[in-house]
């Protein structure tokens, strides 16, 4: 499962790379929100299959023991920076999803919301960038490395 979750990961920034250019270059807002919905569904099921196979089958300190970084303390810090960004990104998300369908009912329209609502998806967008970059290097440091 955390060899699945890193790769998806990747697949996740390159999804949410192209829903951003669908509504800022192709100004194409429908589109945009279906994929900015269904990823958010597609990673809230597999975030929670990841914590329950975290949390309930696998051992992955045991795993992480054989890392060079783990007896340093190296790989605890990481997973502490890593969830850092981790834990608030889905709420932030959450937050600038369901506001955007509240105040963007009929699509796409020039109103006062959408310059919030512009900040509150680049500190989503980053939160989840960070989330990710974190995320490997966590993953790197405790089973690659």
């Amino acid at each position: 499962m955390l060899d699945f979750v890193a790769l998806a990961m990747l697949g996740v920034t390159l999804v949410l790379i192209y829903s951003v250019y669908q509504i800022r270059i192709r100004k194409r807002p429908r589109l945009h929100r279906n994929i900015q919905i269904s990823t958010a569904i597609v990673l809230t099921i597999t975030l929670i299959a990841f914590e329950v196979d975290v949390r309930f089958i696998s051992a992955w300190r045991d795993l992480a023991v054989a890392s060079p970084y783990y007896a340093s303390g190296q790989v605890g810090w990481w997973l502490m920076i890593h969830l850092v960004f981790a834990i608030p990104t889905p709420f932030v998300w959450g937050y600038v999803i369901v506001m955007g369908m509240r105040k963007f009912k009929s699509g796409f329209n020039q109103g006062t919301y959408n310059r919030t609502h512009r900040i509150l998806g680049r500190i989503a967008a980053g939160s989840m960038f960070l989330t990710a970059i974190t995320g490997w290097i966590f993953y790197y440091v405790a089973f690659v490395a």
